[in-house]
């Protein structure tokens, strides 16, 4: 089994891992799953999946902590999947390491589509030499540079960092504190009036319609991300 294509599936109801398992398999991929969360954490250890699907409401802790530990072992993406659909958990999750967050009812196409988007988004990066598209943007990492649509956008060295932060994670949401600490450091992390002003700043310059934004959407209370084309 290559573990490229291997998905974990931590979950206790039998019947979600079926319905998670047969869309995957339908697409090709390997899966392998846990009921547990003590079981998945074993599974992350010695199977190394590329993927790890994780219900919050496990039997034997809660997901929140299996993220925080799965993070702590490695760079795994996680999709937390879960009934949870409350701001709070989104939050929690995300900033404690998960890639993205679904809650159920799980439709099948829009499923695997996150899926794909996030293995996109950790997929190893073009060097640093070359410059990183997503869509009609498109930056230069080593001459702190970036176009819209083919034309020249003059940023601030901070704008482009949070362009860049954002276009790395392409196609899911980056929250409040991630961008805080990544661009301004951990001292800064609880600064949200702070980000929201550069943000504005940054839509001014890429947005036809700054108030309509195209390519910089905002999660509600959570944070924001870079739109991927449909």
């Amino acid at each position: 089994m290559s573990k490229a294509r291997t998905v974990l599936i931590v979950d206790d109801e039998i019947q979600m891992r079926r319905t998670l398992g047969a869309a995957l398999r339908g697409q090709s991929y390997e899966v392998i799953e846990a009921a547990t969360g003590t079981d998945g954490l074993l599974k992350v250890a010695s199977r190394s999946p590329r993927m790890v699907l994780l219900d919050l409401g496990l039997p034997d802790m809660d997901g929140i902590e299996v993220v925080r530990r799965i993070r702590a072992q490695g760079d795994v993406p996680i999709i937390v999947i879960s009934v949870r659909n409350d701001e709070h958990n989104q939050v929690l999750a995300l900033d404690s390491g998960a890639n993205d967050y679904i809650t159920k009812p799980v439709r099948e196409a829009a499923f695997l589509a996150r899926v794909r988007a996030v293995l996109r988004s950790v997929e190893p990066h073009r060097k640093e030499s070359a410059a990183f598209v997503v869509g009609a943007l498109r930056i230069d990492p080593t001459q702190t540079r970036a176009w819209v649509r083919g034309i020249e956008v003059k940023l601030t060295r901070t704008e482009f960092r949070l362009l860049s932060a954002l276009m790395h994670e392409a196609g899911r949401v980056v929250t409040h504190q991630q961008l805080l600490r990544q661009v301004w450091g951990a001292n800064q992390s609880h600064e949200i009036q702070y980000l929201r002003v550069y943000m504005k700043q940054l839509r001014e310059k890429i947005e036809r319609e700054p108030a309509r934004p195209e390519f910089l959407l905002t999660s509600p209370g959570v944070g924001y991300r870079i739109k991927i084309a449909d």
